[in-house]
Formats: C-alpha cells, sequence, structure tokens
C-alpha cells in the first residue's frame, strides 16, 4: 500500500500538533511508521487519504458498535441539527438518555453527563472524597482511567505504549493521593486496607482492562473488591468507559454481578459523538451541585448532537439484544486462530493478542510481551488492509457491521501475519 499522501499529512501536523496527533497512541511510536490518515468510514471500512480500504477493528477506540455510520445514528443527528448544535441549556433529550441508562443500568439511580471519559472519572472521584471525607484512591497497575493529574500513575496503554514514566506535570501531592496494586490481586488490595482503609476514599477499576490488552478480571476478584469496600465504608467505582453497552445492555457489571456505588460511562453512550457520564447511587449523587455542594459543571455537557447519537445507538440495542450475541460468536472466531506460543484474551466484542507464552493477568504479565514481534504483525495486517490498534497494549473491537466476509479474509490475513512476525 501507498501512504505518500498520509505522510505528507504527517509531517506537516508536527508542524502544528505536538508530536502530529491529538492523542498519544495514534502516532504509530509503539510499532513505527506512518499513520494513515483517515478521510471516512462506512460500515465495517475505513479509507485513508491514499485511498486504501482497511477493516476496521480500532471502532474509534470502541465506541462505534454498530459501525462508522449507523442509518439510525445519522438520522438522529440530521434531525438534532435542524433544531439547532448547543444551547447550555436544558433540553428533554437529555432526561431521555438519563432515564435510558437508568433503565439499562440497574446500580444508576442517578447520573450527569459530562464530555470526555476523563471528565467521568475526574469527577466520580471528586465526588467520592466529597462523599465519604476521606483523600486517597486505590486503582490499578495498567488501568487507565484518563489524563487525571492524580490517576496518572501506572496509567495503562498510552504510557506503556511511549514507555514513558509517570507524567512530568503533575504535583507530587497529586500522586500521593492514589495507591497502586496489582490487578486481580485481591489479597494485597486487602492488606492496603488493612493499613490505610479508614483514608481510603475510593477504589477505581475497570472491570476489564482494555488498557493494558484485554485482561479480564479472575474469579472472586471484583466480588473481593466489592466485600473490602462495603467492609471499610469506602465507594466502588466501576470505570466502564470502554466496556459500558459494549459488553452487555448492562455493560460488565451486568456480567459479573456486581453492584458499584459509582459508574462512569462514555465512548457507546455518545454513538460515536463525545460525551460520557457518571452516576450511582442516589444519595452519593444527590451531593453533586446544584443539589448539593460538590462542584462539578461544563458549557458542552448534554449537548444536543451527542445526545442524540447516544439515544439512537442505546434505543437501538436495547431493541435488538442479540447484536452482542453476534459480536461475542465473531470474537470467539477471531480467538480461534491464535497460534501455540501466543496468548488470547478475549470477551464478547473485545479481544487481544499477546505475543508472550504466558498467561496476561495484571500489568507486570502484560509488559512481558514483545512489541517487536507485535509491531511486525501489526503492519503485516495494515498493509493487506486489516486496521488493528497501533499497540500491544490496547483491545481491539469488533463491530456489527462486520461481516463473515470481514471475518474470514481477517482469519486468513492474520494466520499469515502470525507466521511473519
Amino acid at each position: 500500500m501507498k501512504h505518500l499522501k498520509s505522510q505528507a499529512l504527517f509531517e506537516r501536523a508536527q508542524l502544528s500538533i505536538p508530536g502530529g496527533v491529538n492523542s498519544p497512541v495514534r502516532a504509530f511510536r509503539g510499532v513505527g511508521g506512518t499513520p494513515p490518515f483517515i478521510v471516512r468510514g462506512q460500515g465495517s471500512r475505513i479509507y485513508d487519504a491514499d485511498g486504501n480500504e482497511y477493516i476496521d477493528y480500532v471502532g474509534s477506540w470502541g465506541p462505534l458498535l454498530l459501525g462508522h455510520r449507523f442509518p439510525p445514528v445519522l438520522e438522529a443527528l440530521n434531525e438534532a441539527l435542524q433544531r439547532g448544535t448547543s444551547f447550555g441549556a436544558p433540553t428533554e433529550e437529555e432526561i431521555e438518555l438519563a432515564e435510558l441508562i437508568r433503565e439499562l443500568a440497574p446500580s444508576i439511580e442517578m447520573v450527569r453527563l459530562v464530555n470526555s471519559g476523563t471528565e467521568a472519572t475526574m469527577s466520580a472521584l471528586r465526588v467520592a472524597r466529597g462523599f465519604t471525607g476521606r483523600d486517597i484512591t486505590l486503582k490499578f497497575e495498567g488501568c487507565y482511567h484518563g489524563h487525571v493529574d492524580s490517576l496518572l500513575v501506572k496509567a495503562g496503554s498510552g504510557v506503556m505504549t511511549l514507555g514513558l514514566p509517570d507524567s512530568p506535570g503533575v504535583p507530587r501531592g497529586f500522586s500521593d493521593t492514589t495507591i497502586t496494586a496489582p490487578f486481580n490481586d485481591a489479597d494485597r488490595v486487602a492488606s492496603i486496607f488493612s493499613q490505610k482503609g479508614d483514608s481510603i476514599a475510593a477504589v477505581i477499576v475497570e472491570p476489564v482492562c482494555g488498557n493494558m490488552g484485554c485482561v479480564l478480571p479472575e474469579p472472586g476478584f471484583l466480588e473481593a473488591l466489592r466485600d473490602i469496600t462495603v467492609r471499610y465504608g469506602a465507594l466502588l467505582i466501576l470505570d466502564e468507559v470502554m466496556t459500558g453497552f459494549r459488553l452487555a445492555l448492562g455493560g460488565a457489571q451486568g456480567i459479573f454481578g456486581i453492584k458499584p456505588d459509582l459508574t462512569t460511562f462514555g465512548k457507546v453512550i455518545g454513538g460515536g459523538l463525545p460525551i460520557a457520564a457518571y452516576g450511582g447511587r442516589k444519595d452519593i449523587m444527590t451531593y453533586v451541585a446544584p443539589s448539593g455542594p460538590i462542584y462539578q459543571a461544563g458549557t458542552l455537557s448534554g449537548n444536543p448532537l451527542a445526545v442524540a447519537g447516544g439515544l439512537a445507538m442505546l434505543k437501538y440495542l436495547k431493541d435488538h439484544p442479540e447484536v452482542f450475541d453476534k459480536l461475542d460468536g465473531f470474537t470467539a472466531r477471531l480467538a480461534e486462530v491464535t497460534p501455540p506460543g501466543l496468548v488470547c484474551n478475549r470477551i464478547g466484542s473485545m479481544l487481544t493478542w499477546f505475543f508472550t507464552g504466558e498467561p496476561v493477568r495484571d500489568f507486570d504479565s502484560a509488559q512481558r510481551s514483545n512489541r517487536q514481534r507485535f509491531g511486525r504483525f501489526f503492519h503485516f495486517m495494515l498493509d493487506h488492509g486489516v486496521y488493528l490498534p497501533p499497540s500491544q497494549f490496547e483491545s481491539l473491537f469488533v463491530s456489527a457491521a462486520h461481516t463473515e466476509d470481514d471475518l474470514n479474509r481477517t482469519i486468513k490475513v492474520a494466520q499469515e501475519a502470525f507466521q511473519f512476525a
């Protein structure tokens, strides 16, 4: 494939944008080479500036569960455009989206719409600290919860891919409010709480990790977090920005039967537009201004275009729950091509091939993957028209727009790519 136009655009972008991209992983630092500059998407495909066509397994990093330019979402956006793009005032559609989220995610009694996953997790943590009167957050190594100052500690994909230390620019006082533990290590969490439980406001966790690659919780791990937080009066926050409404209508919490105190959502609830949310128990959420003293605001929160896209997406999923079975079946078939000596983690429509021979259950085992082999695998796939996340430490996403032909072609190319790598 030729990438002359993309290369020229990348060189031009680096004159005006740090690293030439507006989010670090897009720069291809983890795999080398020039990122294709995308001009359009349709269904399961994306097309770059050089006219190359790819089967897309990034899906805008998760939100495009139904594929690019899904007709009901486009129709909803066109209708919303006729009314306006932003009001900075309440609309009925915001209520409808909040009610639908409450209906589909039973742990949510009240919800606040915001603009990004980072904003959702930042706000949820502020609410947890304000509600409990405590300052410390416990997070897990390799889990990414947005670029919140206090959470950029062993923070998963972007930092791992670029080989960066904990980020400069974060004051020591912020990072001092964060304790980290290995994912899937409930004993370590119990030990930490036995020493500092009275100071811990919340435990925040991705119920299924997507930012050190797809890493699943081991049996009993999430249940242990729920039990420990209840015992010590801390809150449990599930970061479902990636998994919410992608793995199931009720999110990962529905699959694993865990009822958190607070949840953060994003990606899928916008249907491809920038929107996120945090919500949970009513007694906690009523602490949020203007009902209570914990301040959080946003001019574009509940933006009518994003709300329209999200409503169309969630209504469709509610009416067509069979979508999740199709996605699970497709991902299972992709997993079957994993050759001996490599590890494949997958759940629902999320999957990562790890270039390591040992089980991947946490940050340390993910880091032992062979990044050079992954880079060769990635570029073979890309050169043969299959677009994967450009990092060993990300999950790929299957969409309902992927067809049998897409799947068969992907399997054929992957089998060749594994041999090449």
